[in-house]
């Protein structure tokens, strides 16, 4: 089952607390007389975690959206296309969307509910906050509340100001970027313990490692584009010290 039937049959089988549990209950309650006695109540932790982290994206989403004081049709396509939602369940899901977008305030208590959720998995929450950036530069405006609100989130998910510099150095383009900010490496690290850092990045943030912590496989286009950023920095820092 997709995540977003897991989501709507969550009201049925378990109660969550705290915003998302709310938010959770807001974009079930439509369907739970259709769902009862159906899918409901299905994947026990690790399916509790993929539903809490797609709704607190989907608030924190929303929030990111509006952020810059506006929603833009670009922002909510970045956001579609962030979480591959079929076309059946896209009214759904516009629902908490709109539900959760009604200001920023209150952005906080979500960030916190998924850190606590996550505290022990960094790699998906550095991840979800790739997937912000995404929606953050859909418009092609990188605004100053923008960067606010992340640095925010990042901060309550236990980010540091150069983890943060260095998460956000991947949404810059690539002929912007620095190679060694993105993998959090200096100019003076030997390419023994490159090729370490390297291959510890790799397997940190991996679909599969990320799906097995509570990333739902909706998610997936996130962590691919991660690895597509590790893997470009790398190769442009070989290729720099190849030359040398």
């Amino acid at each position: 089952m997709s995540i977003w039937g897991k989501i709507i049959g969550a009201a049925g089988g378990f109660a969550m607390g705290g915003p998302i549990g709310a938010l959770i209950g807001g974009f079930a309650g439509h369907a739970i007389d259709k769902m009862r006695g159906g899918e409901a109540g299905e994947g026990g932790e690790d399916g509790t975690r993929q539903i809490a982290f797609t709704i607190g994206v989907i608030a924190l989403g929303a929030k990111m959206a509006k952020a810059d004081g506006h929603v833009t049709r670009d922002e909510v396509d970045a956001f579609q296309e962030v979480f591959q939602v079929p076309p059946e369940d896209v009214k759904h899901v516009a629902r908490v969307f709109d539900q959760a977008k009604k200001g920023v305030a209150g952005f906080e208590a979500y960030a916190q509910q998924l850190a606590g959720l996550f505290s022990e998995n960094p790699a998906v929450l550095e991840d979800l906050l790739d997937g912000l950036f995404h929606i953050a530069k859909a418009d092609n405006v990188y605004h100053p509340a923008e960067d606010q609100f992340l640095r925010e989130v990042a901060r309550i998910f236990g980010f540091s100001e150069h983890e943060f510099a260095r998460i956000k150095e991947a949404h810059v383009g690539a002929e912007k970027s620095d190679p060694y900010v993105i993998l959090g490496v200096s100019r003076e690290t030997t390419d023994a313990e490159l090729k370490s850092h390297y291959r510890k990045l790799i397997r940190e943030h991996h679909p599969d490692t990320l799906i097995a912590q509570g990333m739902p496989q909706e998610f997936i286009d996130v962590a691919n584009e991660k690895l597509a950023a590790i893997n470009d920095a790398h190769d442009r820092i070989r290729r720099e010290r190849d030359q040398k």
